[in-house]
C-alpha cells in the first residue's frame, strides 16, 4: 500500500488506513513503538510488559506493604 506524509506541527504524519489498523489493534490513542530496521521504518504496538509472580514480589518493601485488614467473621464458607 502507497501512503503520503502530511506535516503535522513540526513533525510529520502518516495516516494509518482503518483496515490496516484493525489487523494490529491500533486506535485512537494506542501507544506505538517505531523502529528503523535496515533503512524501514517499522511501526508496532507497544506491548505491555508482563511481570512474573516473583518479579512482582520482588518489589515487595516495608513501605509499600499493606497490613492485613480484618472484615470481620466469615458467613459463607469462606474458610475451610
Amino acid at each position: 500500500m502507497i501512503s503520503t506524509i502530511s506535516k503535522w506541527g513540526n513533525s510529520l504524519a502518516v495516516r494509518i488506513p482503518q483496515h490496516l489498523a484493525k489487523e494490529i489493534a491500533l486506535t485512537e490513542g494506542t501507544q506505538i513503538v517505531l523502529l528503523i530496521e535496515d533503512g524501514n521504518l517499522i511501526v508496532q504496538p507497544r506491548q505491555k510488559k508482563r511481570y512474573s509472580l516473583e518479579e512482582l514480589l520482588e518489589q515487595i518493601t516495608p513501605d509499600n506493604l499493606h497490613r492485613e485488614i480484618a472484615h470481620g467473621t466469615a458467613v459463607g464458607q469462606e474458610i475451610c
